[in-house]
């Protein structure tokens, strides 16, 4: 006859897997968005230059995931 089992096999933790952060939505991930660079006294537009992302800062990261 078999014996009964007394004890209860407590289950095994498992490791939940790296979650990647997501990429910041006005950069793109990239950490730097296009500035409009102005001259004149009418301030017309001229071009664009990289600036710091204001809303990751830089890390290309969302801030708020």
């Amino acid at each position: 006859m078999a014996t009964k089992r007394t004890t209860t096999k407590t289950p095994t933790a498992t490791a939940p897997d790296p979650v990647e952060p997501a990429s910041c939505q006005p950069c793109g991930g990239s950490g730097n968005v296009a500035i409009t660079v102005r001259v004149g006294r009418k301030r017309r537009p001229v071009g664009q230059q990289d600036g710091l992302c204001l809303n990751c800062l830089g890390s290309g990261t969302d801030p708020d995931a």
